[in-house]
């Protein structure tokens, strides 16, 4: 029903903005990756949504890409997930990251996002294979070796994003062991 919408950013309250649309103010709910690149209040917005009706609410959810609001709408297709379970995964992992957890049929990655567990992990890698954009035999990238594997969980052990431990692995040469590869790593990161 409700698409698009294009106004005045009024208010930024985690996960929810108040865009003013010609003097009507709509209260969308945003995944993070949304919300860390809205800009200033006052400003100019357009956000794709999806207008969802409940029987005790009506609620609009915003995305700031086509990506994102296609994920959301393939993960509240799967019984059990609800909006408020699609919001915290793509606020938990970028649409690249959940379509490459997928491809790879990497749970572990989808246990991180609060909210989800194994199970539900487990369905959503299953329901979703294909559904995202990405063929089920392709993967955005290579599959990580056994060192590879070591030095990013290494990162996220100690603190780092998964986001910032890819791009830290991918700033590494190839074959490289896992302790040298983690102080590299661990330099990149530090600048």
């Amino acid at each position: 029903m409700i698409g698009k919408l294009t106004g005045t950013l009024l208010e930024k309250n985690p996960p929810e903005v108040l865009l003013d649309c010609h003097g009507v103010a709509y209260e969308v709910q945003v995944p993070m990756s949304t919300f860390y690149n809205l800009p200033a209040a006052g400003e100019r917005l357009s956000l794709l949504t999806q207008f969802i009706v409940r029987e005790d609410a009506q609620l609009l959810y915003g995305f700031a890409t086509a990506p994102e609001r296609q994920a959301f709408r393939a993960l509240i297709k799967i019984a059990g997930v609800g909006p408020r379970t699609a919001l915290a995964v793509l606020s938990g992992m970028g649409v690249d990251d959940l379509v490459q957890a997928i491809a790879l049929q990497e749970a572990a990655r989808l246990v991180k996002v609060p909210g989800i567990g194994k199970k539900t992990a487990e369905r959503l890698l299953l329901e979703l294979r294909g559904k995202l954009g990405a063929d089920p035999g392709a993967v955005h990238g290579p599959a990580l070796s056994a060192a590879q594997a070591d030095i990013q969980q290494a990162l996220e052990a100690l603190g780092y994003s998964d986001k910032e431990a890819s791009a830290a692995l991918r700033a590494l040469p190839a074959q490289t062991g896992v302790s040298e590869g983690i102080k590299l790593a661990l330099k990149a990161l530090a600048r």
